[in-house]
C-alpha cells in the first residue's frame, strides 16, 4: 500500500484526479470502478475540468454499489450522483455503463453473478476508485464481512445507517445494498482510495496500520499489490508513520514509481 499525503481536501481531488488521467492517457479504453462518496466526487469533478485534453469515449465503467429500493432517479441513488457529476459529462458512450440496479429484486445471487461476468467480459477493472466509511467500509462491504466476498447484497451497519440519516428521511433510510465485494475490489489491477477530513482518521489508521480484519474492511487493501490511499493531512492524522509516507512518496514520485499503471 502506497500513502499519499496532501495538504487538503483539493489537493487530494487533484491528486488521485493525475493518477486517473495517466491510466486514460496510457490505456484509453481501461476499464474503471467508480465509487459515488463525497470524496470521489470531488476528484470528477477535477477529471471533468480536464476533458478537454482528456478523452473518456472508449473507457468502460462499472459502478461500486447501490442502495437497495433506489432506482435510478432517486437523488440519493449512486446511480444519479455518479451521472450527474462524472458519467454524463465524461463522454463515455451509453453501451458502456454498468450500474449496479437498487430496484432489483428476487435472485440477487444471480443478478450479481451477471454483474461479475460483465466485469469479467470486459477484460477486469484495471482501475477501482474507493472513498472510505467512517467504520471502516469500503463500498457497502461494512465490518464483519468476509474479505474474500464478490458482488452481493450487504446489510447495512447501524453506524452507515445513522450517517445516512444526514441524507435521507428517518422512515427511508436503506438498511441493505448491493455492492462489489471485497474479492471484487482486490481483483482490479489498481485501487485508489480517498480520504479527507478528521472523522476519517480513525478509520484510516486502522486501514493502513491495523491488522488486516474484517472489523475494518478497508484493511484489505493491505493485501493488494498496488493499492494508493490519497489522504489529506486531517484524516493522516493518526498514522504512527506518517513522515516515513511522505519520504516514501517524495521518492517515489522523483523516480515515476506512481506514475505508471
Amino acid at each position: 500500500m502506497r500513502v499519499l499525503i496532501e495538504p487538503d481536501a483539493p489537493s487530494v481531488a487533484a491528486r488521485a484526479a493525475s493518477l486517473v488521467e495517466g491510466l486514460v492517457r496510457n490505456r484509453p479504453d481501461c476499464v474503471i470502478g467508480l465509487a459515488a462518496g463525497a470524496t470521489p466526487l470531488a476528484m470528477y469533478a477535477e477529471l471533468t475540468d480536464r476533458l478537454r485534453a482528456l478523452d473518456f469515449s472508449r473507457a468502460t465503467v462499472f459502478g461500486l454499489d447501490e442502495y437497495l429500493g433506489l432506482d435510478a432517479d432517486h437523488p440519493a441513488s449512486c446511480a444519479l450522483t455518479l451521472g450527474a457529476h462524472f458519467i454524463a459529462k465524461s463522454g463515455i458512450h451509453p453501451s458502456r455503463v454498468h450500474l449496479l440496479d437498487g430496484t432489483a429484486q428476487g435472485d440477487f445471487a444471480a443478478y450479481c453473478a451477471a454483474y461479475e461476468e460483465s466485469i469479467r467480459a470486459a477484460g477486469g477493472l484495471d482501475l477501482q476508485i474507493l472513498g472510505l466509511g467512517v467504520n471502516g467500509h469500503v463500498g457497502f462491504n461494512e465490518p464483519g464481512c468476509g474479505l474474500a466476498g464478490r458482488t452481493r447484497l450487504m446489510g447495512l451497519r447501524r453506524s452507515t445507517r445513522t450517517t445516512n440519516a444526514l441524507i435521507f428521511a428517518p422512515a427511508e433510510v436503506p438498511r441493505a445494498a448491493l455492492t462489489m465485494g471485497l474479492g471484487t475490489i482486490l481483483s482490479a489491477r489498481r485501487i485508489i482510495l480517498l480520504a479527507t477530513g478528521p472523522a476519517k482518521a480513525d478509520a484510516v489508521a486502522g486501514m493502513v496500520e491495523g491488522p488486516v480484519s474484517a472489523l475494518v474492511p478497508a484493511s484489505a487493501l493491505q493485501l493488494h499489490p498496488d493499492a494508493v490511499v490519497v489522504l489529506d493531512e486531517a484524516a493522516a492524522a493518526g498514522l504512527a508513520l506518517a513522515g516515513d509516507y511522505r519520504d516514501e512518496a517524495a521518492i517515489l514520485m522523483k523516480l515515476g514509481g506512481l506514475a505508471a499503471i
